[in-house]
Formats: structure tokens, sequence, C-alpha cells
């Protein structure tokens, strides 16, 4: 049980909403969400969850709203891969605007910075701003050479990418920032403390979002995802699934097809490696458990924690049916047509606990309200 003097508030982290989750060992708080409407709404698009939103959290929407007039704050994203955190920003930005709220993906600034590599007057340009902002112990021209040279096993040294994050994130104005990937490891932990100092946002309000996310949940995203090799959109054969499911008589197995309206119709696949599941990137996960663990320890900084599965037991008392995420499951008959049925994805977590996994914007929900409790 995580000691509530850790926490920010007790309004929904009473004892008895505490609930074992995916992190072995680690109990977070069933935030209940559940409305007595019998009204369902269509959580998967923007239109439905319009509604949704001003339902479940129109009031802190609102104060939110009054403090983004005036105001901005730094969030740090921390979860394993695939838990959500790109999907969770967006949706905020969904709601709040992306003038409001950008998305800070360290690796995505990085591969943004890829083009250094190709271009002379880019790569000075780089340099030229570094030259007067960076300190290390890493000399700055072996720094960008471990950055043109680097592979997605390779770290770079932790001042260098907090001056290419600067650098970007200088070009937005100010605004509300959701950090993702950083603190990337334990030796980073201390930097993510001071990072609003770096960046010269001094009095904004930071705080860490914990996600905690089963790994069969993880396992099962990578497993069945599937990825068009046209225009590279992703979906899921069991989560998330294209207009357009097919039966492969010769192989025996359903496949997607892609329904990108800007794409050919073409056959979806799976990545190399997919099949491993979460055992493709044991050693990042590990990591990544470790890094959550460190953050809960610090003191100081407010923690959101958030979970997208909830206990079956539990179910009933803190969520609506149409919050838990759907699962599909195919057949076909002679003729070749296929048949789908959805039913609750129900998993089981580290702690032996059967579970629901949540769509996004339940998730987000519980966001709204411990940001709106933080923020106050």
């Amino acid at each position: 049980m995580i000691p509530l003097s850790l926490l920010h508030s007790d309004r929904y982290n009473r004892p008895d909403n505490f609930r074992p989750s995916g992190m072995k060992g680690v109990d977070f708080p069933a935030i209940p969400i559940r409305t007595s409407s019998k009204k369902s709404h269509d959580i998967t698009s923007p239109s439905g969850r319009s509604a949704y939103f001003n339902e479940k959290v129109g009031p802190e929407i609102r104060h939110l709203k009054k403090f983004f007039q005036k105001n901005t704050f730094i969030a740090y994203m921390l979860g394993k891969k695939m838990a959500g955190k790109g999907t969770y920003t967006k949706i905020l930005q969904e709601i709040f605007g992306e003038d409001k709220i950008r998305h800070v993906s360290f690796g995505d600034i990085a591969r943004a910075n890829d083009s250094v590599t190709e271009s002379p007057d880019e790569k000075q340009a780089l340099c030229a701003y570094l030259e007067k902002r960076y300190r290390g112990f890493m000399p700055l021209t072996d720094a960008l050479d471990a950055f043109c040279n680097r592979s997605t096993k390779t770290l770079l040294p932790t001042e260098f990418m907090l001056e290419l994050v600067k650098r970007e994130i200088d070009t937005y104005g100010k605004t509300t920032l959701f950090i993702d990937g950083f603190p990337r490891n334990l030796d980073q932990i201390t930097h993510s403390l001071y990072f609003r100092n770096l960046i010269n946002y001094r009095d904004d309000q930071d705080l860490f979002v914990l996600l905690d996310v089963p790994e069969q949940i993880i396992d099962e995203r990578i497993k069945y995802r599937r990825i068009c090799p046209k225009c590279q959109t992703s979906r899921n054969l069991r989560l998330n699934t294209t207009s357009d499911v097919r039966y492969d008589k010769k192989t025996d197995e359903f496949y997607l097809m892609c329904d990108n309206p800007e794409c050919e119709p073409t056959r979806m696949v799976q990545k190399e490696g997919d099949h491993l599941g979460v055992e493709s990137i044991r050693s990042r996960l590990d990591e990544e458990d470790a890094l959550m663990r460190k953050a809960m320890e610090l003191h100081g900084i407010p923690r959101i924690l958030v979970r997208n599965s909830i206990p079956v037991e539990d179910a009933p008392e803190l969520v609506n049916e149409y919050e838990i995420t759907q699962m599909k499951t195919f057949s076909t008959d002679v003729p070749g047509t296929v048949h789908v049925q959805e039913s609750n994805w129900e998993i089981t977590d580290e702690n032996g606990v059967r579970s629901y996994c949540l769509y996004p914007a339940p998730v987000v929900v519980t966001i709204i309200k411990q940001l709106a409790e933080v923020l106050s």
C-alpha cells in the first residue's frame, strides 16, 4: 500500500479506493467515475467524447480551462512502453486545445533532428546553438557524433538531450507541456526535478503522471498490432480493427485490410518481432518499472496515479459498462463472410487479479479529476 503522505490529496485516494494494479506489490487508487445516467456515449470518436466528458468531468474541465487562461504547468508522463502516453495527451489536447497543451516527446525530437546529418546548414545552426549552451562531461563533438550515429539502444548524454529539447520548446511559446520519454532512466530522475528551471518555466507547477498498465495488456497490444506497409497506419487485430476484416483460407487466419482513404486497399502485416510480445522489450519494461517505483519515493512534487485497468469484481461500482474496452473475436461461414463478436476485454494482472481494460477516454477522466485537484 502506498502511504497517503506520498499522494497529492485524499479526496479520491482513500484507503478503501486502493486496488491491486499492474505493478506487482503496488496498489493504485481506483477512482469511481460511474454515473447513474443510462445514456451511453460513443467514446471512440471525438464528437461522442465531447458529450461524455461534459457529463463526467464538466466542472473540472471548466476549472482547468479557467486555469489555462493565465497559467501553465509541466507534467512528466512515466509509464511502460505502449502505456498510452501519447494517446492520453492527444485526448487532452482535443479537450483543451493544442495551443494550450503540447506533447513533448524526447524520442520524436531526437528523430526530428536527424536532418542535421544531411543538411550542412541545419547542422551548423544546431552546433552554434549548442556551443553557447551545452555543458556536460562529454565533449560536444563526441556528443554530436554519438547523436548522429546512435541506435535505438543508445542513450545520449542527458545534458545533450536537454539542450535539444529546450531548443524545441523555445519555439512553442509559453504553454503547458506533457513530457514523454524523460526521465528515461534512474540517473535522470534528479534532472527532472529541476527541468522547469532549465527551460525557464520557473514558476510553473510540475508533477508526475504515473501510468499503470498490466503487462498482459502491453503483450496483446504488441502481438496483435498490424501495420499497413504503405501508409504505416497501425491497428490491432483484437482491439482496434479496420472496417475490412477478411479470412485467409490457406493460412486459417483473419487479417485486416487498411481502410485509410488515402491508401489503396492493402493487407496489414505484423511487424518483425511483434509475435514475441513483451519479451521483445523485456529489459526496457524492467527499467521503466524501476523508474516508476523510484518516482514514487520523491518528495516535493505531486503525483497523479493513473490506471487503465480495474478489478472485474469492482467494475459495477467504478465505471459504466460502455467504458470497458471491447475485445473482438471472429468466425467465418462457408461463403467466407466474417462475423465479429465483442466482449469485455478481461486480463489477469501481475497480482493475479482478474481485471477489465478501460478505453482511453475514462482513463483521461481520472487524469482530469486529479489535475483539477492538484491545480486548485
